[in-house]
Parts: C-alpha cells; sequence; structure tokens
C-alpha cells in the first residue's frame, strides 16, 4: 500500500471516529456498507476495510460476517490512551476527555513555572486549571494547566460554558491558525495534594504531557500541561520506514 493510501485510511477512520464520538452513528447503530463507505469517501474497498480494521483496534465497533459493522460501548475505564499524529487527532481525543474547570484567572510567570512550561519570567499568562474525565470513569484521568497568551485572554470568558479544547475557541474568536504543536512527555512523582485530587497514592509515578501550541506567525498562543497517575495513560505512535 503506498503512503498516499495509507494517509487516506487514516483520515476515513478519524472522519468515522468523529461522527461516532459526535453521535451521528449512536452505539447499536450500524455504519454505512463497504460499498457505500468507497463511494462517499471516493476510495478503494481495501481503503475502507483498514479503517474499520483502526475502528475496532479502538474499540469503537465490531465486525460480523452478513452482520455489518455496529457500534459497541466504549469499556468504562481510567485509562488515556492516545493515537496522535495530527492536530486534529488532538481534538477527537480532547472531546472525549470532558474538561471540568477548577479555577481560572491571570497569573506572572514566576522561575518555577517558567522552567515548567519554557515561559518567559515576568510575562502575564491566562492561567486555566481543572480536570478531565472520560466517559463511564469515576476518577479524573489527568490534571490539566492551561497556560494562554494574554493576547487572546478573551478567550476566558467562554470557558464556564465550555468543556472541550480551547485552542479551537482562540482560532474561532481571535482569526490565527494553530499550525504547529510540540509535545514533550516527562516522568514525574506526584505530590501529596495532586495525589489526592487524582485518587492515587502520594509520590506515584506519573507522566506529564507538555504541549506548545504555535501560531502561524510563530506565536506561542497556549502551553498546557496534562498530569497523567502512569496506570491511566498509555502513548501510542505508529512510525513508518520511508523509502527513497
Amino acid at each position: 500500500m503506498t503512503d498516499t493510501a495509507d494517509h487516506r485510511y487514516l483520515q476515513v477512520a478519524r472522519a468515522l471516529r468523529k461522527e461516532i464520538v459526535d453521535g451521528v452513528y449512536p452505539v447499536g447503530s450500524q455504519l454505512p456498507t463497504e460499498h457505500q463507505l468507497c463511494e462517499r469517501f471516493s476510495v478503494s474497498r481495501y481503503t475502507v476495510r483498514e479503517a474499520l480494521r483502526r475502528l475496532r483496534d479502538d474499540n469503537l465497533v465490531t465486525s460480523r460476517p452478513r452482520s455489518g459493522t455496529l457500534v459497541v460501548p466504549r469499556p468504562s475505564s481510567d485509562s488515556y490512551v492516545q493515537d496522535v499524529v495530527s492536530i486534529n487527532d488532538l481534538l477527537a481525543f480532547a472531546t472525549g476527555a470532558q474538561f471540568a474547570i477548577e479555577s481560572t484567572g491571570m497569573t506572572v510567570v514566576d522561575e518555577e513555572l517558567a522552567s515548567r512550561t519554557g515561559l518567559t519570567v515576568g510575562e502575564e499568562w491566562l492561567c486555566v486549571t481543572g480536570f478531565r474525565r472520560v466517559d463511564g470513569a469515576e476518577r479524573p484521568v489527568c490534571r490539566t494547566e492551561y497556560y494562554i497568551n494574554r493576547t487572546f485572554a478573551g478567550v476566558g470568558r467562554l470557558l464556564p460554558r465550555h468543556t472541550g479544547p480551547i485552542f479551537p475557541l482562540v482560532e474561532d474568536i481571535f482569526g490565527v491558525s494553530i499550525v504547529e504543536v510540540r509535545q514533550e512527555i516527562a516522568a514525574v512523582l506526584l505530590s501529596p495534594t495532586l495525589a489526592e485530587q487524582l485518587s492515587v497514592e502520594a509520590g506515584g509515578p506519573a507522566l506529564e504531557v507538555h504541549r506548545t501550541y504555535a501560531t502561524s506567525d510563530g506565536e506561542v498562543a497556549q502551553v498546557t500541561i496534562n498530569t497523567h497517575p502512569a496506570s491511566r495513560f498509555r502513548h501510542s505512535m505508529t512510525m513508518r520506514r520511508v523509502r527513497g
């Protein structure tokens, strides 16, 4: 299969995944047939089958001979599995893990925060903190910290009614485009306070996922830090050999 075909089946899988998450295809419903999907996306049957395989791997659907492909309930879990290869994938996963705000307000970057985020000491940023939960989970999957450029701090007035990712709001309100997200993952130990909030043992292992969002002008619009107990996070990445 060519690189173009590889990319196309991922596009089909993402489109169907979003429709499942949005309720276009609710649990118990049947996806269109392979033939109908081929016509809709203008792709081969092989590409459609690879896309459906991806959805099965994500535990979103099940396929049976002569029964078609059915949308199934996702198993209740505290874990958060990320398979991210594009900025659009961040949107899909953030939609599946709802954000509940704990606090919001302007903060001045001190040395400790600068060391954690890469921001400049003395600058003022909008700080939004809270917790994310996946559907059906009793405990939060992570603690989330948003640091939003003061230029875009006006987005804060919309956040009390917002549970999804923030950067699309920044794009819509201010007419900018997020074109690059740099991600780093670091191992840390949980403080007693954070461990209690996440319902785990103090001093236990966790993973901090740092993301820096940059606009087309090279300006940092947002920095996020998600702190996941080690048992509730798994990062999945598919790498392919580039043939010259």
